[in-house]
């Protein structure tokens, strides 16, 4: 499915910010773990936290969804060995973190995805499992990745060579499972939902610091079953109304039951580096993430150096943040940013070619991009190319708000994955997107 973006006057009204997908992933496997009867309300109905249901149900999981809804039951067998593979699809989250749960349970499984999916690195969870003492065949360190036994360690301790929360995630999930104390030490802070939702179950977790790095120690006991967990908003996806308000003229938007976790909310604060006119409201805290409304107007934007101590916390919102550096005056360089070429796409590559197309002056180097912004409307002469990665695609449809002729975007389905409703959200609020023939 192609989608075209076309000019747009003003953006204005409220919505309501879709499920957190990560949040919605954790939750069932944390939630399977926990073996109780749980109801868990603000679920991302989407392909990536679907194909983890899936995965978890053919487990011995019993989860049933119902809308934005879904609800584990407790049951006498707590897993088994499933009968046929486990199909993550395109998500890199779901295989990386029931990887290490899977391989805690010592359950023998054969985890696939799509073709995007089996491209992607998986020796940076697989190396620490086989140190933990987990047996795993795969093909290079990719999908599919079969495991066969496992005999944990306890008291691991695991340096990562790079900031991941998908690696810190998949150990604390394999120690969690397999009843073992663990010791992570992260170069860089990342998003923490897995510590938080362990806490908010009363599990044990420290934090500290130990040459330089951030010390998370897991230390086993019993989590505390709880009937219900509330999914917060998914800040990525509210990122695309963000600066879809900030670049299109005489708007405001109100973006309500936000997730603003500090440690993926870092856009906020290069948007303000950046001028951005944003304001938090009703903040509180729900299952243990800080929630609130964020209420965005038009905004002139200046380019920026993005503090590259940032990046990680901003990883998966560059490609929409590059959009908005577009649109800037002068020119926004961000480094540190290698991560993206492992991501659904080589988004490096995917947003240089995405701009050179729009006709903004960009300079890819090895670990990131320099955008010097243009005031112009910007006028395409062919399709962008989506590269089948759902980020890269509604990037490129809200910048057809500054377009004379709109901005076609090819292969959109993959927008599935994290934000199904994305079409119908930013046309409510004034875009105009629809399919082009």
């Amino acid at each position: 499915m192609n989608l075209i973006s076309h000019s747009t006057n003003s953006l204005s009204g409220d919505v309501i910010c879709p499920g957190d997908k990560s949040i919605s992933q954790r939750i069932l496997i944390i939630g399977s773990l926990l073996n109780c009867s749980m109801e868990v309300d603000g679920f991302l109905d989407a392909h990536d936290p679907n194909s983890t249901l899936d995965a978890l149900n053919k487990i011995g999981a019993e989860i049933r969804k119902k809308g934005q809804k879904v609800f584990l039951n407790q049951r006498n067998i707590p897993f088994k060995n499933p009968l046929s593979e486990l199909n993550f699809g395109n998500s890199g989250t779901g295989a990386r973190l029931m990887l290490g749960f899977i391989s805690g349970l010592g359950l023998k499984t054969k985890l696939v995805g799509d073709s995007s999916l089996s491209k992607r690195p998986m020796s940076r969870v697989i190396l620490p499992l086989k140190q933990m003492g987990v047996e795993i065949d795969c093909n290079k360190g990719t999908l599919p990745i079969f495991t066969t036994n496992s005999d944990i360690c306890d008291n691991f301790k695991y340096k990562m060579p790079i900031a991941s929360a998908q690696v810190k995630s998949c150990l604390l999930l394999a120690a969690l499972a397999s009843k073992n104390n663990i010791s992570i030490f992260e170069p860089k802070i990342t998003r923490d939902h897995t510590e938080r939702m362990i806490e908010f179950f009363e599990g044990n977790i420290k934090y500290g610091n130990k040459n330089s790095f951030g010390e998370i120690e897991l230390k086993f006991s019993n989590l505390v079953p709880k009937n219900y967990y509330m999914v917060p908003g998914d800040f990525s996806s509210a990122s695309f109304i963000i600066i879809a308000t900030i670049i299109s003229k005489d708007s405001e938007v109100l973006i309500k039951n936000v997730g603003l976790n500090k440690t993926r909310s870092g856009l906020l604060e290069v948007l303000s580096l950046m001028g951005a006119r944003i304001k938090i409201k009703n903040i509180q805290i729900q299952s243990n993430e800080k929630i609130g409304d964020i209420y965005v107007v038009s905004s002139n934007l200046q380019g920026i150096d993005v503090p590259e101590d940032i990046i990680p916390n901003i990883i998966d919102e560059i490609p929409i943040l590059s959009i908005a550096a577009a649109f800037s005056e002068g020119t926004t360089k961000i480094k540190n940013a290698k991560e993206l070429k492992v991501k659904e796409s080589d988004r490096l590559h995917a947003i240089s070619e995405g701009l050179n197309k729009l006709k903004i002056t960009n300079e890819i180097f090895d670990d990131g991009i320099s955008i010097t912004g243009s005031d112009n409307q910007v006028e395409p002469e062919e399709c962008i190319n989506s590269f089948d990665d759902h980020r890269i695609a509604m990037s490129f449809l809200v910048s057809g708000i500054r377009s004379k002729n709109g901005v076609c975007v090819d292969n959109c389905n993959n927008i599935e994955t994290s934000f199904p409703n994305f079409k119908d959200t930013m046309n409510t609020l004034g875009m105009k997107i629809n399919e082009k023939n």
